[in-house]
């Protein structure tokens, strides 16, 4: 493979019949015999990918939460952020891809990119081990890091004082939609009444909650639904 790809990788392979095939689509696979496309690598990527950003959160911000250092995560290792990676690296002309997917741009395709990059992050761990894919993941997400500690330091305090925003944006960045409120129960005497909300995320129920006011029991509902989501509030 291209001497200039891995210079731009930081990595030269041991065995470079795992970066070409960290950069084979199943559409170059499926119209040619016996070759091994990036599929399985993208799932071990995938995961040691993850452990690396991970580690290099924990890293930087020793006093964050756990549930702040999640809603960073998301955003470094979601589809755009690392089809930027991909772009950045340059990775679309050296993508092995099928007459179709050359025809209508796969090279340039997001998803792909992403597919990309996470195989490229399962080679190197194939090739040289988790530490390798560490000093990768270091590369490719310290400015990203740097770019989002304003947000790691503030979202504390933000998630305490509106969960409601802070659920939002949660469920937007992972999934693409918005929490659903319903006051499902108004109880008690009208001068005392108590509101019952719940709160659901693609129509899974994750919070439910009793309050004064419907804007508290809202409140209380995202935050049940913050911690059922795994984000400490």
């Amino acid at each position: 493979m291209s001497d200039e790809l891995q210079g731009r990788l930081g990595y030269v392979f041991k065995d470079e019949a795992l970066l070409a095939r960290a950069l084979t689509h199943r559409s170059y696979a499926h119209e040619n015999r016996n070759t091994e496309d990036m599929e399985r690598l993208e799932f071990l990527g995938d995961s040691v990918l993850n452990a690396a950003t991970t580690f290099l959160l924990w890293e930087r911000f020793p006093e964050a939460r756990e549930g702040d250092l999640s809603k960073v995560r998301n955003q470094l290792v979601n589809t755009r952020c690392l089809a930027d990676i991909g772009r950045e690296l340059e990775l679309g002309p050296h993508l092995r891809l099928g007459k179709g997917e050359r025809r209508s741009g796969g090279h340039d395709k997001e998803r792909i990119l992403e597919d990309a990059v996470e195989a490229i992050a399962g080679a190197i761990h194939l090739d040289a081990g988790f530490a390798e894919v560490q000093q990768a993941a270091r590369r490719w997400m310290a400015p990203r890091i740097e770019a989002l500690a304003d947000k790691v330091l503030a979202s504390g305090r933000d998630a305490v004082q509106n969960p409601r925003n802070t659920l939002q944006e949660l469920t937007q960045e992972r999934w693409g939609v918005l929490p659903e409120y319903t006051v499902v129960s108004e109880e008690g005497p009208a001068h005392d009444l108590e509101f019952t909300v719940e709160v659901r995320v693609l129509e899974q129920l994750h919070g439910t909650a009793t309050g004064p006011s419907k804007r508290d029991a809202h409140r209380e509902a995202a935050r049940a639904a913050l911690r059922s989501l795994d984000v400490e509030d």
